[in-house]
């Protein structure tokens, strides 16, 4: 297959057993009108992980393990909970170890749709989505290394009341200076301290709802980040909204957000319903 495909590769069933199938009883959809279930998400899961060296000096940073589940596992279960079974990984960074894994999993769900897409040079974190043209209506996007429990249906449901192009979960992250910070005029006379102050800020969770018209603002082969495609679709007058969330939310960038990550998991693990 060549790089830059998408592809979907063919169910083979496992030693000892085979695909283990889940019952709808088993699975407990959360209650509500069920308004992401059957639609497409892509997970981008093609980064170096270079925040988080050494643990991606040679692995995938979407495969490193909370307690015995990559995390990246962990999120498609979540998917999967929610009726989103047809899944799309865009992968770039020793891309074939996770592909090796998956091919080892395939008794996540026996209606699992699992694509990949394989670029040879990295396109940003939005130049990727030129490969999914042929997506129609709404889908979903996330990054491939956090970890939520967000509900997926409250976040489309509210996305499409709003009518928007593009809908970014957000969450209020503090932040905290552990100084004492300085205000001063022109003439360098002091005019405000203030002793390590704390803000609050609305950040992405990396997590997206697109409508599929975003797509043309994505050149195939060109590089374009998130926040660029962002700008030009405020520039083109398509509305852009924030979904504020208190839910459980981490993005594993950073050695500390890791070892955070991993305390999170095993203290509130059935807060990510499993499947």
């Amino acid at each position: 297959m060549p790089h830059g495909a998408l592809s979907s590769p063919k169910p083979r069933r496992l030693p000892g057993g085979g695909i283990h199938p889940v019952s709808a009883k088993r699975l407990k959809l959360p209650p509500g009108h069920g308004a992401a279930a059957g639609l497409r998400a892509v997970i981008l899961a093609g980064g170096k992980g270079v925040r988080l060296h050494p643990y991606t000096a040679n692995f995938p940073k979407p495969l490193v393990p909370l307690a015995d589940t990559p995390v990246l596992e962990v999120l498609m279960r979540r998917l999967i909970r929610f009726g989103i079974t047809d899944i799309t990984l865009t992968l770039g960074h020793l891309a074939e170890l996770i592909q090796a894994y998956f091919h080892h999993r395939k008794k996540l769900d026996p209606q699992l749709k699992l694509r990949y897409i394989v670029e040879d040079e990295p396109t940003g974190t939005a130049g990727a989505l030129a490969m999914v043209r042929q997506f129609k209506g709404t889908f979903l996007v996330m990054n491939g290394d956090l970890l939520t429990d967000l509900d997926f249906h409250e976040l489309v449901a509210f996305h499409c009341r709003q009518g928007a192009a593009l809908t970014i979960a957000t969450h209020k992250r503090e932040i905290k200076i552990d100084l004492g910070v300085l205000e001063f005029d022109g003439d360098h006379r002091i005019t405000g301290y203030h002793e390590k102050p704390e803000k609050t800020y609305h950040v992405s969770m990396g997590i997206y709802v697109y409508e599929s018209k975003v797509l043309r603002f994505i050149k195939q082969g060109e590089y374009l980040d998130f926040p660029d495609l962002v700008i030009k679709l405020i520039a083109a007058g398509e509305k852009v909204c924030a979904f504020p969330s208190n839910c459980l939310w981490l993005d594993i960038g950073r050695p500390d957000d890791y070892t955070r990550a991993q305390e999170m998991f095993v203290e509130k693990r059935e807060r990510f319903e499993y499947v």
